[in-house]
């Protein structure tokens, strides 16, 4: 997983509206990329409303906060249409960014095993590289400590 002082992957995602976003393009600012397991589930949803109520917040520290899942881009845009996100959501359906992240693990639900996706957070600096990472991430009050983490502007 990366740590604070790594410098981020060149990646490439397809975002809500089915545009490409190139990580690097952010550069400059501060980035929060947080994963998540699926849209529409009560976990992933509430983490969602957290970013968006203070998306206005993180406007003003010249943040941009892009949530990552492995669910498509039709996928994304209801969820996103549904919850009035106010944030990028990349579809990333090839796992690219969950790999380049190491955000994909194993798991065990009711005693099955398999690997999903462990709620992670990561804060990159102006210069492209890890500020901060929450791994796994407790949903209630996450935003807010993300936010807190940035610099004022």
């Amino acid at each position: 997983m990366l740590e604070p002082g790594d410098k981020v992957p060149a990646l490439t995602g397809t975002t809500t509206d089915g545009t490409t976003l190139k990580l690097a393009s952010l550069r400059g600012q501060w980035v929060v990329v947080y994963f998540y397991p699926k849209d529409n589930t009560p976990a992933c949803t509430s983490q969602a409303q957290g970013f968006r109520d203070l998306q206005a917040d993180f406007a003003r520290r010249k943040a941009t906060v892009l949530g990552v899942s492995r669910d498509t881009v039709r996928v994304h845009a209801s969820f996103a249409t549904k919850q009035k996100l106010n944030f990028t959501l990349i579809a990333d359906t090839d796992e690219a960014w969950c790999k380049a992240f190491d955000v994909i693990q194993e798991k065990v639900l009711y005693g099955r095993r398999y690997l999903g996706i462990v709620r992670s957070t990561f804060l990159i600096d102006p210069t492209g590289r890890i500020h901060q990472r929450w791994s796994p991430v407790k949903v209630p009050g996450h935003a807010a400590d993300v936010l807190g983490s940035i610099p004022s502007a």
